[in-house]
C-alpha cells in the first residue's frame, strides 16, 4: 500500500510541478501583454484562474498524504494510545464523509449540471473546470483511507512495519 502511495505522492507532484510552471508562464505571458504590448489577452486571465484552482486542489491532496494539514492535537496526545487511536480513527471518518458529500457527489453534481455551459473565453466548458473539485475529493479521499487504515494497524502504536521485501539481519 506505501507503494502505491509513494508512486501517487509522485504522480500528483509531477503534475503540481507542472501546473505551477504553466501558471508562471501564463502570469507572465499576460502581465507583458499588458505592460509591454499594451494589448492584453483576455484568455491568459481565466486560464492562469483555472490553472491555480487545480494547482490548490492537487497541492491539498498532496498535504492530506504527508498529513502536513493543520491538526490541533494538543488534548489528544493526554489521551492514552486506545484513546488516541480512537479519536484519529474519528477524525478520518468525519473527514471522509465531509470529502465524499461535498467534493465529491456535491463537486460531481455542480461539474455535470455545468457541463454544457461554455465558457466565454476559454475552449472548455465551465463543468470541464469545476472537475477539480471531485478529483480533489477522491485523491484526498484516498490519502484519507490510506491514513486511517495505517492508524487501524499494529503500527500506529510504535510497532514498525514489516516490509516483506526487506532483508532481516539475523
Amino acid at each position: 500500500m506505501s507503494r502505491v502511495k509513494a508512486v501517487l505522492d509522485g504522480v500528483l507532484r509531477a503534475i503540481c510541478v507542472t501546473l505551477f510552471a504553466l501558471l508562471v508562464v501564463l502570469v507572465t505571458w499576460q502581465v507583458f501583454t499588458r505592460l509591454v504590448l499594451d494589448n492584453p489577452n483576455v484568455w491568459t486571465e481565466e486560464a492562469a484562474k483555472n490553472v491555480f484552482i487545480w494547482l490548490s486542489l492537487i497541492g491539498i491532496s498532496i498535504a492530506t498524504g504527508e498529513k502536513a494539514d493543520v491538526v490541533m492535537d494538543f488534548l489528544v496526545r493526554k489521551l492514552p494510545v486506545a484513546g488516541q487511536r480512537v479519536t484519529e480513527s474519528l477524525a478520518y471518518l468525519a473527514t471522509i464523509a465531509f470529502v465524499l458529500v461535498v467534493m465529491v457527489w456535491g463537486g460531481w453534481h455542480q461539474a455535470s449540471m455545468a457541463w454544457h455551459q461554455t465558457h466565454p473565453v476559454l475552449p472548455l466548458t465551465a463543468g470541464q473546470l469545476y472537475l477539480a473539485v471531485p478529483v480533489a475529493g477522491v485523491l484526498m479521499g484516498l490519502y484519507l483511507l490510506y491514513h486511517l487504515a495505517k492508524t487501524l494497524t499494529p503500527s500506529w502504536a510504535g510497532i514498525p512495519d514489516i516490509d516483506p521485501e526487506e532483508e532481516v539481519e539475523v
